[in-house]
């Protein structure tokens, strides 16, 4: 590994930036990964999209319906294809502590910047803070590797901002996706300073969270390939101008991909997230798998399809040097 546990925090503030983005797991036919698609969405999303860093086998990659195995195979094709010129990291998120930490060793074990583990579901508890400082203190203690927190709603519960810079004080404890209401991340940001990255997956926040808070990391979520193209990178533009302090600039590039956004946030069924974004990728002419998800996941009708069709149409991203989706 790059780093010792000690050195982790400074680790994570010098690679940790940027736009980083979580993958949908694509299939084949029978339902297998289908990893020479894999590979492919890696590079393009490298080379093409200038994204920084990939999330792994987490919850847009249906890591509930992979094995063991798939998931750690998705972790060492990441690694193999991110190479030096992207961050990883891989969610070793599981109900089973024993999983958790298998998967946490695997990814140190392959070289992987970092790796998140989502806040469990705590059945019959009427608090828990005790019990999630206890569940990440264990878990940092058998890694070396930085490891990132993720509270989100479907745990049941919130993380406070006070717990999480409690558990912020962990040596290798580096970063927190923090998907809570905007005034939750603002006061947990404002309370750990440079012992914690704080960061959420909601791009339609991103600039105003570099503007007034400083931030330098998007992590992240499916956006940054399902929003760009090779010859269309206005996320990755607007990401550099605002971190580069052109604000106005940067808000007139975020604002104009506001018929992209209502274009794909109007046609996901509320059922399908998983399918309504590998089908979108499609368009793009990414992998998708042509929208096949495995169970209990639901796959698109072709109704829904078209509609997705129609509104990608209209869109206005431009899909190659001179053509753009509305052409």
């Amino acid at each position: 590994m790059a780093y010792s546990r000690k050195d982790a925090k400074a680790f994570a503030r010098e690679n940790m930036r940027g736009i980083w983005a979580a993958a949908l797991t694509p299939f084949a036919p029978d339902l297998s990964i289908d990893e020479k698609a894999l590979r492919a969405n890696l590079r393009h999303w490298f080379d093409d999209l200038g994204i920084d860093g990939v999330f792994m086998a987490g919850k847009q990659g249906e890591f509930w319906s992979l094995s063991l195995e798939e998931r750690k195979r998705l972790m060492a094709i990441s690694v193999e294809e991110a190479g030096k010129k992207a961050g990883t990291i891989m969610s070793c998120s599981d109900q089973n502590i024993d999983t958790v930490i298998e998967l946490a060793k695997y990814a140190e074990s392959i070289g992987a910047t970092s790796i998140v583990v989502h806040a469990p579901v705590l059945s019959f508890l009427k608090a828990q803070d005790e019990t999630l400082y206890e569940y990440y203190k264990y878990i940092s203690e058998q890694v070396n590797i930085g490891i990132a927190m993720w509270s989100h709603p479907d745990s049941g519960y919130l993380m406070s901002p006070e717990l999480c810079a409690r558990i912020a004080e962990l040596p290798n404890i580096v970063a927190i996706k923090y998907s809570v209401p905007r005034e939750m991340y603002v006061k947990l940001t404002h309370m750990v300073g440079d012992k914690l990255i704080v960061s959420t997956s909601s791009e339609e926040e991103w600039f105003d969270n570099i503007v007034e808070l400083g931030w330098r990391l998007y992590l992240c979520s499916s956006p940054p390939y399902l929003l760009q193209t090779k010859y269309d990178r206005r996320m990755r533009e607007y990401t550099d101008l605002a971190f580069a302090g052109e604000v106005e600039k940067a808000r007139a590039v975020r604002n104009s991909l506001d018929p992209v956004r209502k274009a794909l946030r109007g046609t996901q069924p509320k059922e399908k997230p998983p399918a309504h974004g590998k089908y979108w990728q499609q368009l793009l002419g990414q992998q998708g798998g042509e929208g096949r998800v495995r169970r209990p996941m639901l796959e698109l009708t072709d109704a829904e399809k078209q509609a997705m069709r129609e509104a990608f149409a209209s869109c206005g991203l431009q899909l190659s040097a001179s053509k753009s989706a509305a052409e």
